[in-house]
């Protein structure tokens, strides 16, 4: 019986690989800039398994263009990139990497969190630069996180992991969410339900934990930053379309909100010019980019094509529908 075939959009880690190898015949991409569309059309076209990024665009072309595709496996927990229901027309398995990468994104949202409020890449750069001369009494003075307010926007896995970094450092905890939390998690985490208008209005911290759907896309803009305190920030480590990018380079340069943390943006890899300020941290998309975390998601990737090749349900599928 013949091997499957699979195209991987990235090297992945050494475990991935390793177990690949033993079920499929693989081919990958090496070089360190993501493939072209027209060398992805091209990878897929006698494949018949797919590992991607969330840079790839899985559309209908896509599938077209790879008449033996039978799964597409994205490194990712997000899966806004891939046409979920041309995938189950086509009795294509989709399949991502929930559940292993909820802290280490939350670590890094509360380092961006910590670093604009602290004015922490400023004083860094400062430092470096060798015109420090000494210890002064206003010197990189930012705003404290300590016994702030909180608010979470979107309160799953990450959004509760937030919470609890939160009771350490004795804040407040708002939280919106489409779905109330089960009175249990709320006692738990300390965190009261907010409707999103009140949430704005009352946080010093406003993080973003939300998926892009078409309901979300540009949730956040002019009316609701003019909502916020102008001694808030703004963290953002969920989707840059989430955010109306314009509309926040506005609400910074008119002093509507004090700063931001973003690791991710509207157009990436783009990143608005009027985003390059003192008072945002700017991040390349990397919540998830701990070496152990990132190797999880490639061996969950893998573990999900090998699944589905031994006639198993891939454990993270996204339309189970297909396999009747």
């Amino acid at each position: 019986m013949a091997r499957p075939k699979i195209y991987v959009t990235h090297a992945l880690f050494p475990a991935a690989r390793a177990a690949l190898a033993t079920r499929c015949d693989a081919e990958y991409w090496q070089e360190p800039s993501r493939p072209p569309r027209d060398e992805l059309l091209r990878g897929v076209t006698d494949k018949d398994a797919l590992i991607c990024l969330l840079t790839e665009r899985v559309d209908e072309a896509l599938l077209s263009a790879a008449p033996r595709l039978r799964i597409v496996a994205n490194v990712a927990v997000g899966y806004d990139n891939i046409d979920l229901a041309a995938c189950t027309r086509r009795k294509i398995a989709a399949t991502n990497t929930p559940g292993v990468l909820d802290e280490t994104t939350a670590d890094l949202a509360w380092a961006l969190m910590m670093a604009v409020a602290r004015r922490l890449v400023e004083a860094d750069g400062y430092a470096r630069s060798g015109a420090w001369t000494g210890w002064n009494l206003d010197q990189f003075c930012g705003a404290d996180v300590w016994g702030k307010t909180l608010g979470i926007v979107g309160f799953g896995r990450i959004g509760q992991a937030m919470a609890r970094r939160a009771a350490g450092f004795k804040m407040r905890v708002l939280y919106a969410n489409r779905h109330r939390a089960p009175a249990e998690v709320e006692r738990a985490l300390h965190a009261e339900h907010a409707e999103l208008d009140d949430l704005l209005a009352k946080s010093d911290f406003v993080t973003l934990h939300i998926p892009l759907t078409p309901a979300t896309r540009g949730m956040i803009g002019e009316a609701q930053f003019a909502k916020m305190k102008p001694t808030a920030f703004l963290i953002n480590s969920a989707r840059g379309p989430i955010v109306d990018e314009a509309a926040l380079v506005a609400a910074l340069a008119t002093g509507k909100i004090a700063g931001a943390g973003l690791d991710v943006f509207e157009h990436e890899p783009q990143i608005s010019d009027g985003l390059r300020r003192p008072n945002v941290v700017l991040a390349p998309h990397i919540g998830s980019a701990s070496v152990e975390t990132r190797a999880r998601m490639a061996s969950i990737a893998a573990d999900n094509v090998i699944a589905l090749f031994d006639g198993r349900r891939p454990p993270t599928i996204l339309n189970p529908e297909i396999l009747g």
